[in-house]
């Protein structure tokens, strides 16, 4: 399959990218790396009269360490991402999630800016957006505005984009000191998205812990956050009984569907086992004093 004809604007920087996409209206689309939109466009699933290119805006492909956060530009590449020492040094839960990502290849094409807005609910881009309280950057012919990532994520492949807008950057809040993280993910066969993925971090403070975090992905319509069994592990020492709410929790908590990959009950079950994992990982890297 071949796409639709489309005319192709090469934006030199991301004025001309809102005002080509303001022209155009609702029938453009941005392309960057084009892991997720040129297949839909072979397969004719969207016909863009017009294809915006960004890749030539200076100044979009960056990882920057702030006093609190680190930001990452929309151009950045999932490689980059992975093999960042910024990420490693004060993210190690986004550099292992990035290693997920489908295969080396796409890594090296797919950024971080399309992952987020094309919001796919097996992704793991998502999930760590949720998981850090991450903020996203929009850009629009009518100003700029910053957005939290539990706002950001509608539903399937849909979140809060207007036409014309265009994400320029996310910023990622650094772990709080004594800060331990788990990470696990189950697929079919390595780089196919996720069956089931759950992130975590716990802070821990005299043997106890005061901040939690639990983030999901492929079990649902988009990335979550179990809130919940996050509120069942303030002020305790993770134990076995402990854990096991928590987990109770987070199956609660989720809704997956059946499809020719796996059954709900089956990635229920999945995302039980992935979430004992992962926080007992993040509570035993916390009292190591690993971040």
């Amino acid at each position: 399959m071949k796409p639709a004809s489309f005319d192709y604007v090469v934006a030199e920087s991301i004025d001309m990218a809102v005002a080509s996409l303001a022209a155009a209206g609702a029938d453009a689309k941005i392309i960057a790396g084009g892991q997720s939109l040129v297949p839909m466009l072979n397969f004719r699933l969207l016909r863009p009269s017009v294809l915006v290119d960004i890749n030539r805006i200076a100044g979009l492909a960056f990882i920057e360490e702030t006093a609190n956060s680190i930001r990452v530009g929309a151009l950045t590449r999932h490689h980059q991402l992975e093999t960042s020492p910024v990420i490693a040094r004060h993210l190690p839960v986004v550099s292992r999630a990035m290693t997920h990502v489908a295969h080396l290849a796409i890594r090296n094409r797919g950024t971080i800016g399309g992952s987020l807005s094309h919001a796919d609910p097996a992704a793991e881009l998502p999930m760590m957006a949720l998981l850090l309280d991450a903020e996203i950057h929009v850009a629009s012919a009518a100003g700029t505005r910053t957005v939290a990532a539990r706002d950001f994520f509608l539903d399937a492949l849909t979140v809060d984009l207007a036409t014309g807008d265009i994400v320029t950057e996310i910023a990622l809040p650094k772990l709080p000191p004594q800060t331990g993280w788990g990470f696990e993910e189950v697929a079919r066969r390595h780089g196919d998205f996720a069956l089931a993925a759950v992130a975590a971090t716990l802070t821990v403070s005299g043997g106890a812990i005061t901040q939690a975090r639990i983030a999901l992905t492929g079990v649902g319509s988009t990335a979550l956050r179990a809130t919940t069994a996050e509120e069942l592990l303030i002020g305790h020492a993770l134990q076995p009984p402990l854990t096991g709410r928590a987990v109770d929790a987070v199956r609660a908590a989720i809704a997956p569907d059946t499809d020719l990959h796996a059954s709900a009950d089956y990635r229920r079950h999945l995302a039980g086992v992935l979430t004992r994992r992962a926080l007992e990982a993040a509570w035993r890297r916390a009292n190591e004093g690993a971040a």
